[in-house]
């Protein structure tokens, strides 16, 4: 009987010792988490932020890894910027850091835990440590293809390799555009979605896979978590259930209508036809020309300029040209030359009059205030023109 104790008390101790042993073992493994940080509410923060956390328990180590850093004492940072040639790399910091930088901006912050075994734990690590060579660190950015959420979906996939399962892909009718994916985002800040889709060339209306979704932080983690890995025969999730690690409320949207672009520009837009109507004087309309055909020179320059002389690829194939053509730079030279090159002003109308009988029909969605802007100066390039249907020609003409 003592016997048979005293085998029990040792197999006892060795369940404590296994399990124990075991226990210690589940706890130094390294964890991994897709950490989605909420839109805020500047420019470059409305589409949210995606970055990984590593937690090392055996080294009291917790990381974030950020491909979203850019450093502002680069040399002509602004430059760089507008050619697209300015570098994004990949940083390192402290967990708290990360939080405490989102805290502050009040952006709520979402944890979900990878599913990843050993091996491919220390397939990550071996991409982690190649991607932190100086030579690698830093990296091209692009804004639908190669950005923070996407670099996180690329090394994942890389390190799981052939077990990692996507689900079908949806008929090509069914897909949303990137523009569309970015729109919805951008609706509480219409301004800023007119000047987005103002640089966006016919590229951010090309349909986007599941896959290519992933671009956007929130549809990274909504990506990730379809997902499934093959494991022994079975498939599991790539991510657990997610965790709110910071919790704030999106502000409402309202829509507001008398400080909507559309309403504003339309209004501009009858405003400057009553002048037209109403002016007498040359002086008055010589000055009226050169204030909005400065301005639309300069739209113009910046069409140019993303189509022709930017690495941005996103802004290239814009046809925005169409109605922000470089005529209407010669235009404006006319009228600080007081000379009446009324031809060039109507190559600028005839542009006017093609771009808004096509627009509908264009490889490129246009933003609904473009109408109201391309009318002006469909407008005011009919006065210039000398065209004699026009009454408003013949009331200018009278004042030569």
């Amino acid at each position: 009987m003592m016997k048979m104790k005293a085998i029990f008390i040792y197999l006892l101790l060795l369940f404590v010792f296994l399990f124990r042993t075991a226990e210690s073992q589940e706890q130094a493994t390294p964890e991994i988490y897709l950490i989605t940080v909420g839109p805020g509410s500047e420019i470059y923060s409305v589409y949210g932020h995606s970055a990984l956390r590593i937690v090392l328990p055996e080294q009291q180590s917790d990381l974030v890894y950020n491909w979203g850093v850019f450093d502002f004492d680069t040399p002509n940072f602004v430059w760089k910027f507008a050619k697209g040639k300015l570098n994004y790399m990949l940083g390192v910091y402290s967990y708290d850091r990360f939080l405490k930088d989102y805290y502050s901006e009040q952006r709520w912050v979402i944890s979900q835990k990878f599913n990843l075994k050993a091996a491919d734990i220390e397939k990550l690590f071996q991409l982690l440590a190649e991607n932190l060579k100086p030579e690698n660190v830093k990296y091209r950015y692009d804004f639908y293809y190669d950005n923070c959420s996407s670099r996180i979906r690329d090394i994942i996939e890389k390190s799981v390799g052939e077990d990692l399962i996507y689900p079908p892909d949806q008929p090509s009718k069914n897909l949303l555009t990137f523009r569309y994916l970015t729109g919805e985002y951008e609706k509480r800040f219409p301004w800023t979605k007119l000047g987005i889709d103002f640089l966006i060339g016919s590229r951010g209306d090309k349909k986007a896979t599941f896959r290519d979704r992933m671009f956007l932080p929130v549809d990274l983690k909504n990506g990730l978590s379809e997902l499934l890995i093959r494991r022994e025969g079975k498939m599991i999730p790539l991510l657990k259930d997610p965790e709110i690690v910071l919790d704030f409320d999106q502000p409402l949207f309202k829509e507001k209508l008398l400080t909507s672009p559309l309403f504003v520009i339309s209004l501009v837009l009858i405003i400057i036809l009553i002048l037209s109507g109403l002016m007498k004087g040359k002086k008055a309309n010589n000055i009226l020309d050169v204030f909005l055909f400065s301005i639309f020179s300069f739209l113009a320059l910046m069409m140019i300029f993303g189509n022709f002389f930017t690495a941005h690829p996103e802004l290239k194939w814009n046809l925005n040209i169409f109605w922000l053509n470089p005529f209407i730079i010669i235009c404006l030279i006319s009228l600080l030359l007081n000379r009446n090159w009324y031809k060039w002003f109507r190559v600028v109308f005839y542009f006017e009059v093609v771009f808004l009988a096509l627009m509908v029909v264009l490889p490129q969605h246009f933003n609904n205030s473009f109408v109201p802007l391309s009318i002006l100066l469909l407008l005011r390039s009919s006065v210039r023109a000398g065209f004699k249907w026009n009454p408003l020609t013949l009331n200018y003409l009278t004042q030569l």
